[in-house]
């Protein structure tokens, strides 16, 4: 009985004093608090999703991103076709000619696009988007309809039946009629129903039809002129089709905060001034792989379609989701830094106080996620930082019995957590960054423990 006793005894005091047993523990408590870190990296998820689906819907219903697309003509033709037919009297087969209505779509000689934004933001609680609205000034000409890839005659050409026609990603946002002048005659557009299988996150494009042409309106002989004015609702950003021979487009708009995409880039060098921007676009035929007509349908050429991009700069979330994916290293050196003055020190830490500890550095994100929804990331990050430092040395200062050491420990993690900082901050240069700050805590550490005695057990 005495034997065991003995072996028990022995058992505690190398718990209580091993090295080994002492890292042991630490170990695992680092892996105990990885389970509140993985909840935080849900909560910053899930508080992403919800600004995602506040700003959907502030968008939604204010009007959709603009992508406008032509004006295009529409001229209908004639094509024939032989068709067999069983005469169910005489028992033979018959040819008739069939005679069917089709569609040729041709594309402006030259296209004009000036467009003027005026953003602002909507708010929705704590969250925000960019919204704007448009002045669109569109002019042009159509050159004369080319049918001789088909070997069309011309009596097969239904002139009277011409249309123009214009698609857009938002009806919702027009907010003026949308009338089109063809030499002296102006003609109005009204919206087409079409049935589409639409499927969400896919932008659709929604027709606007004309009356019929004039025959004067037409380009029979010569190019006849257009000119269209358009104001648009819109929201995160606005694209045109290049569908112009030659296809020019301005931009301007005082949003200072916005990137360009698509496609084609802007041309001039001054396109980003102190007042926002002024970007022009300038698209050639050559540019594009698509001809001036299409007898198959309106193509689908979005993917060829370029503009703005009006942003808000709120990355809260995203630098906080960088910020935890650091939190395990900052648990990991925080426990280092305690477990260095333990073990050289020779002063008791219980396991409860590292676990303290270690609850006390996951605090820090939830206080930078909760406080940086309603300030900056800089003010929420300090904040955060100055409590979780001050609730670690207070604490530390009476497990170590003096203020040495909690100030050292204060100074580390001050030190510590500016260095996350400034790596979240870098795109470029993190990695480079990050790799020679480790290295140097590495050396660090490596230094103050060259006199430990590990083989004392």
């Amino acid at each position: 009985m005495e034997t065991i006793n003995n072996k028990s005894g022995k058992f505690a005091k190398w718990i209580r004093t091993s090295i080994t047993a002492r890292m042991a523990m630490v170990g695992f408590l680092i892996l105990i608090l990885l389970i509140p870190l993985s909840f935080i990296k849900s909560l910053i998820n899930e508080r992403m999703h919800r600004q995602k689906e506040v700003v959907q819907e502030i968008n939604q219903k204010w009007g959709k991103e603009v992508l406008l697309y032509g004006p295009i003509l529409k001229i209908p033709y004639k094509t024939y076709h032989k068709k067999s037919i069983l005469n169910q009297q005489t028992k033979e087969l018959q040819t008739e000619m069939i005679e069917e209505i089709n569609y040729g779509y041709f594309f402006p000689e030259s296209l004009n696009i000036n467009s003027t934004i005026n953003p602002e933001e909507k708010k929705r609680g704590i969250y925000k988007t960019a919204v704007y609205k448009s002045q669109i000034n569109i002019t042009g000409d159509f050159n004369i309809p080319d049918f001789s890839e088909l070997d069309i005659k011309e009596e097969d050409i239904l002139w009277n039946k011409a249309k123009l026609i214009i698609e857009t990603s938002n009806l919702k946002g027009v907010n003026s009629l949308v009338e089109m002048k063809l030499n002296n005659n102006s003609y109005s557009f009204t919206s087409k129903y079409e049935n589409k299988n639409r499927r969400s996150n896919y932008l659709d494009l929604h027709k606007l039809e004309s009356k019929f042409l004039q025959k004067e309106d037409l380009p029979l002989k010569n190019n006849v002129s257009f000119s269209l004015e358009m104001n648009i609702n819109g929201s995160k950003q606005i694209r045109f089709i290049p569908v112009g021979k030659e296809t020019n487009v301005q931009i301007k708009s005082d949003w200072k905060t916005a990137n360009f995409l698509g496609e084609y880039l802007p041309h001039n060098s001054n396109k980003i001034t102190n007042d926002g921007f002024n970007a022009k676009w300038k698209v050639l035929d050559i540019n594009r792989p698509f001809s001036q007509q299409s007898f198959s349908g309106i193509p689908n050429l979005k993917e060829y379609a370029f503009g703005v991009n009006f942003m808000i700069p709120v990355d809260e979330y995203q630098k906080s989701e960088r910020s935890t994916k650091y939190g395990f290293l900052v648990i990991v050196l925080t426990f280092l830094v305690f477990f260095l003055i333990q073990t050289m020190s020779k002063i008791s830490i219980h396991p409860f106080q590292y676990l303290m500890i270690g609850i006390a550095l996951t605090m820090f994100y939830t206080l930078l996620i909760s406080i940086s929804e309603h300030s900056s990331f800089l003010k929420a990050y300090i904040i955060a930082g100055i409590s979780v430092v001050a609730l670690i040395s207070l604490y530390s200062k009476s497990i170590l019995k003096g203020i040495k050491f909690p100030v050292f420990i204060a100074l580390s993690l001050i030190a510590l957590y500016s260095f996350i900082f400034i790596i979240i901050q870098l795109e470029n240069y993190a990695l480079l960054v990050g790799s020679t700050g480790l290295f140097v805590i590495l050396a660090s550490v490596m230094y103050a423990s060259r006199k430990i005695d590990w083989q004392n057990e």
